[in-house]
């Protein structure tokens, strides 16, 4: 699966709330505290050729994501491979007996929005170094929901959380 998303930047989760809505966006899942945990070995494989190894726990339900090297664009676009899982902390076991540790955690605040017929999926991201919108589908359907929300190409973001956190 190819995901292709992109961040905007919103003063506050009220403001991204306000935009979302005044698109056309409905709640499609309630607002979930999430805890993301990345690993990697100790020399960084998959840091360094950009890939990704992430736990989540979001509420109840916990999945365990492979991310590819993102393609170069003004869109992130790069192989996403999920899968729920039942029990994470025997995950997180069996990842750390394969050599792979936590290398960096992250948690945030989401809450998933939909337009009514429509593939692409928004999310209001409340993290402690920012209130972030983030719009995942096809690159066109993207484009058209910044604009719709009063953003330019000039406001998209593509870079992880863990570089946001970074800077």
């Amino acid at each position: 699966m190819q995901e292709t998303e992109i961040k905007l930047a919103v003063g506050s989760p009220a403001e991204g709330r306000r935009r979302l809505r005044a698109a056309g966006f409905q709640v499609l899942h309630k607002r979930v505290f999430e805890q993301n945990t990345i690993y990697d070995t100790k020399s960084g494989v998959l840091r360094n050729s950009r890939r990704l190894l992430r736990i989540r726990q979001a509420g109840k339900k916990a999945t365990v994501t492979f991310k590819g090297p993102p393609a170069v664009g003004k869109h992130k676009s790069r192989q996403e491979l999920e899968l729920e899982i039942a029990d994470p902390k025997t995950l997180q076991s069996i990842v750390q007996e394969l050599g792979f540790a936590p290398s960096f955690r992250y948690d945030k605040y989401r809450t998933e929005f939909q337009r009514p017929g429509e593939k692409g999926v928004a999310t209001l991201d409340e993290t402690p170094v920012g209130t972030f919108l983030e719009l995942e589908g096809s690159p066109r359907w993207i484009d058209r929901m910044a604009k719709s929300m009063g953003f330019s190409e000039a406001d998209y973001i593509t870079a992880s959380y863990a570089r946001l956190y970074a800077q």
